[in-house]
């Protein structure tokens, strides 16, 4: 069969609205971190490298648009929208949204929110089948090389199967966008269950063609996936040396209280009766985080390197302070390895919105969530803070740096 010229354009579909906590550490896995990062933002860097353009649709749950947005780096082209109770209907409200938008692609891949380690060449494996069957759905799969045992409802052996012709099916998988619509459409009216897309196809009668898979690329559901993840990317980064040099780092800011509709805390925007008053955005986490990073690297504090009277920082946001902090740590070669901010205030209520908090510094400085404590007291009704006239931030931070690096 002759290849076709045209290439597919491409989007991609990320169902992630499910609610299994199987992974651990009380969190959808698509919102626990590995090596840094949520296994979430990993999955959209890797395709946002991948192709600098085509258009990403993450299908979340209702519940998590919080922790979403403070979980991953958007940008234009990468868009949310809700999902369903069952996966199926996730991936349907991803593919309406997908065909909705101005520049609707040829094609689409669909890629388990789970799975952050496929590689551009296995993503240039899918799409080349496409080039060469663009009417066909195509995924990636590896042979099963184990023996296979039918059991009954005792777990007694009734039958051996053979594996010829059997294979474990990954993800992504690829279909041109209006094929695999309509077949999502019809099957939102079938009692059926399907756990991948390509069984769609398979039930209509139409072509499925399988590309080798990638033993990386596997899907991160329980706590063992999870240790498995952090090897494969400890196997692929230089091996740090040892760390006995262990710093911690003590921050303190306070800001004033005044009337106004929205709050900023840790990164995160709260709906409220008063703003606090600074010359940036004022978030008094972030302040005394950033405080606590120059601290383990005796480098001043906040207003020694963004100075209040520079208009340069005139309403700026305090994310860019705590980057910046985080870097001169860095650079001094020490490692952030866990990161406690404590507020002082009658309100907001920081439990309502502690792990939208904990995600936002995690992210910005790179450290899995379980590194990030935020936590929260009154002043019972005493002093400035009682009379809610401001907000007290408490921060500490532990950095490890290198043996033998000068003190």
């Amino acid at each position: 069969m002759a290849p076709h010229t045209e290439k597919p354009t491409i989007g991609v579909v990320i169902p992630a609205a499910g609610r299994s906590t199987r992974a651990g550490q009380g969190c959808q896995k698509a919102y626990r971190r590995i090596g840094g990062d949520t296994v979430l933002n990993r999955v959209l860097k890797q395709f946002r490298s991948w192709n600098t353009n085509c258009p990403i649709i993450v299908v979340h749950h209702g519940d998590d648009t919080s922790l979403l947005q403070a979980s991953i780096d958007r940008d234009s082209n990468i868009h949310t929208t809700t999902g369903g109770v069952e996966r199926q209907a996730s991936v349907l409200q991803g593919l309406r949204f997908l065909s909705s938008l101005p520049e609707c692609p040829s094609h689409v891949f669909i890629h388990d929110a789970a799975r952050p380690f496929a590689t551009h060449r296995l993503l240039n494996d899918v799409l080349e089948c496409l080039i060469e069957e663009p009417l066909t759905g195509v995924i990636p799969a590896i042979a099963v090389s184990d023996t296979l045992k039918k059991t009954d409802s005792n777990g007694l052996v009734r039958a051996t199967i053979s594996r010829d012709g059997l294979f474990r099916a990954q993800t992504p998988q690829a279909f041109t966008l209006q094929t695999i619509l309509h077949l999502h459409e019809m099957a939102a009216t079938s009692t059926s269950s399907y756990t991948d897309d390509a069984s769609l196809l398979e039930e209509a009668g139409l072509p499925v063609r399988i590309v080798q898979g990638d033993s990386q690329n596997i899907k991160l559901t329980y706590s063992h996936d999870f240790e498995e993840g952090e090897r494969l990317l400890r196997a692929n980064s230089p091996t740090p040396g040892l760390l006995p040099d262990v710093r911690v780092g003590h921050g303190y800011d306070t800001h004033r209280l005044v009337p106004g509709e929205e709050i900023t805390l840790c990164g995160v925007k709260i709906p409220h009766t008063s703003t606090l008053l600074g010359h940036s955005d004022a978030d008094v986490g972030l302040h005394a985080l950033t405080n606590a990073f120059l601290g383990t690297i005796s480098a001043a504090d906040i207003g020694s390197h963004f100075s209040p009277k520079d208009v340069r920082w005139k309403g700026a946001s305090s994310t860019q302070f705590l980057k910046h902090a985080a870097e001169l740590v860095k650079q001094g070669g020490g490692v952030i390895t866990h990161c406690d901010v404590s507020f002082v205030c009658e309100k907001p209520r920081i439990s309502d919105h502690r792990d939208a908090m904990r995600e936002s510094v995690a992210r910005i400085v790179g450290l899995n969530r379980s590194r990030v404590s935020v936590k929260a007291g009154t002043n019972e009704r005493n002093g400035f803070v009682g009379r809610e006239e401001g907000i007290v931030a408490f921060a500490t931070a532990t950095a490890v740096f290198p043996s033998g690096l000068a003190l």
